[in-house]
């Protein structure tokens, strides 16, 4: 019996007992009313539900009356051992041993399927993060943003979301001029422009152009200028996707902002410009000192913003606008944005201009500010001289410990990270933990075929160790805990549930043999048992997948 089986069970003998008050209706009950927790104390069953107490003041009745009433139904479920009251009104349910091991099947069953659910399906949602400059190789900061905007990613196709993840790509403005400056400075060997890119990246990205055109010296200065710039920002981009790929992150769309100031050769006009009008159309645009501006006052900026200077340059925030409707355009009716701590500003801008695009701020947009990360003793990048480099982090920490680390924590919290420790094989790593627990249910399994053991009986009312009632009850817990990392856009939850079955998988492994000692019979509780291993290492390695982490079978 699953959770949701309960509580809909639950919720079944709910509505008759309703009905049956005199100021209660069946009509005032919903189905999400009906909440399980697992106890912290387990001597307190398997689960436990508040329900009576959420609804006894509006059925007229008293809590713990109540509560008596729907535990003596709830015993003659089939599946449930015992149903009690506690406190003012809490009932803890236990669970039969057959009910609670039948999961171990189901889990094998649905495999790779299993967590996945439907809690967020209907939504179209665009996911965007990282989107760094292509002026330069991706840092620690970026790196962060990958690991955490990939899981989130994860979770939410986990739970039925239609997601799109995508990199916008800054390719238009006056840093990709200086870009091209800096690098065709590099071939010409002169000193970096004020202001330009320096790094060894910048002399390397020259000789790579160089071998691209080599009679680029020969052009007039601002075709040089032009072809440096354009050669080097593709070499750049195409290392910065490699970097992502390498680092398990793939984007669905990446999307140029150079498309938004293309002219439609049809109209005449932009991107930029339909914006423009657009926003004017909902009547938030109005002119005032020769400029374009969007009120976006009405929706709680701090100020109005212009969007069109009195020169007829567009701000930034105008290709802002044109891509937020790009992507109403494409289908998206909810935008996600991951920006980093220096983009506090942008929040209530980017609601403003939801609000003056004809959406709800309140529910159409979310921005996710996530907060910066250091390493213990790292240094700067020999090539670029003044940042950490995610392909350095890489090669120093390793994909899977930096991935698992980044996502274990909250967005919004600093952290800094200790490499010496990540790479330590032993149970203070957490990683090392969480993969060690995995690659042992693949040796369980190993070893148990090589004596004999198979998963051909499954006799679930056999599994009655507390360590086994303990383990399935978490295993239980798995479908719920992707859906709330989805909802609340928080993979760290992932991470930290996969711990607790880890803890709770070794010591059941130290109470409970999957292999007979000696010369006992191999029986159908050894057979029971391969099957509850092989449904938590199912369950570890679909969690590691959610955070974008392999799940070895050997360590």
């Amino acid at each position: 019996m699953t959770p949701d089986d309960l509580s809909a069970a639950l919720f079944d003998l709910i509505l008759p007992l309703a009905e049956s008050h005199r100021e209660g209706s069946s009509a005032e009950i919903r189905r999400e009313d009906v909440v399980l927790e697992r106890p912290k104390n387990r001597d307190h069953g398997d689960w436990a539900s508040n329900v009576a107490m959420k609804l006894a003041k509006r059925l007229g009745t008293n809590p713990r009356e109540f509560a008596a009433q729907l535990a003596a139904s709830l015993a003659d479920v089939p599946g449930v051992a015992t149903a009690e009251v506690a406190g003012p009104g809490f009932i803890n349910v236990r669970l039969d041993a057959a009910a609670a091991g039948a999961l171990a099947k189901k889990i094998v069953d649905e495999a790779d399927a299993y967590g996945r659910n439907e809690s967020q399906a209907g939504r179209a949602i665009n996911l965007e993060f990282v989107s760094a400059n292509p002026t330069g190789p991706l840092h620690i900061g970026h790196t962060r943003w990958a690991a955490l905007g990939d899981s989130i990613a994860r979770v939410l196709k986990a739970s039925g979301a239609n997601v799109a993840s995508e990199y916008y790509i800054n390719d238009a403005g006056s840093q990709m001029d200086t870009f091209g400056a800096s690098v065709l400075a590099a071939i010409q060997g002169k000193p970096t422009p004020e202001g330009g890119y320096p790094g060894a990246y910048i002399a390397e990205l020259g000789r790579q152009v160089l071998e691209l055109k080599p009679d680029l010296a020969e052009l007039p200065d601002d075709e040089a200028l032009a072809a440096a710039r354009e050669l080097a920002y593709k070499l750049q981009l195409a290392e910065i996707e490699k970097s992502l790929a390498s680092f398990n992150v793939h984007f669905d769309v990446w999307f140029s902002e150079r498309t938004l100031h293309a002219k439609n050769p049809e109209t005449g006009t932009s991107p930029i410009d339909d914006a423009v009008e657009r926003l004017r159309a909902q009547g938030h645009v109005f002119d005032e000192d020769d400029a374009v501006w969007v009120r976006t006052t009405d929706f709680g900026d701090d100020k109005d913003r212009v969007i069109r200077r009195g020169n007829s340059i567009y701000t930034y925030f105008a290709a802002d606008a044109a891509y937020y409707l790009s992507k109403s355009d494409r289908g998206f009716e909810h935008k996600i944005y991951l920006l980093g701590a220096d983009h506090h500003g942008y929040v209530h801008r980017l609601k403003a201009l939801a609000g003056a695009a004809g959406d709800n701020p309140d529910t159409d947009i979310e921005i996710l500010i996530g907060q910066l990360v250091s390493v213990n003793g790292a240094k700067l990048s020999k090539r670029a001289g003044n940042i950490i480099e995610l392909d350095d982090l890489q090669a120093w920490i390793g994909t899977d410990a930096l991935r698992y680390s980044l996502a274990r924590y909250p967005a919004d919290s600093p952290l800094t990270l200790d490499p010496e420790q990540l790479k330590k094989r032993s149970n203070d790593n957490p990683v090392f933990y969480v993969q060690y627990a995995h690659a042992r249910t693949r040796s369980v399994a190993r070893n148990a075929e090589a004596a004999g053991v198979d998963r051909s009986a499954f006799a679930p009312e056999l599994l009655a160790h507390e360590t086994e009632s303990a383990l399935l009850g978490a295993l239980q817990e798995f479908p719920r805990i992707v859906a709330q990392a989805a909802e609340l856009r928080e993979p760290h939850r992932i991470a930290r549930y996969i711990e607790e079955v880890a803890g709770l998988y070794h010591r059941w492994y130290d109470n409970c043999r999957v292999i007979p000692l000696g010369d006992e019979p191999i029986g159908d509780v050894h057979r029971s048992r391969l099957w509850l291993n092989d449904a938590t290492g199912q369950v570890i390695r679909n969690g590691l997948d959610l955070l974008g982490v392999t799940a070895p079978d050997r360590m």
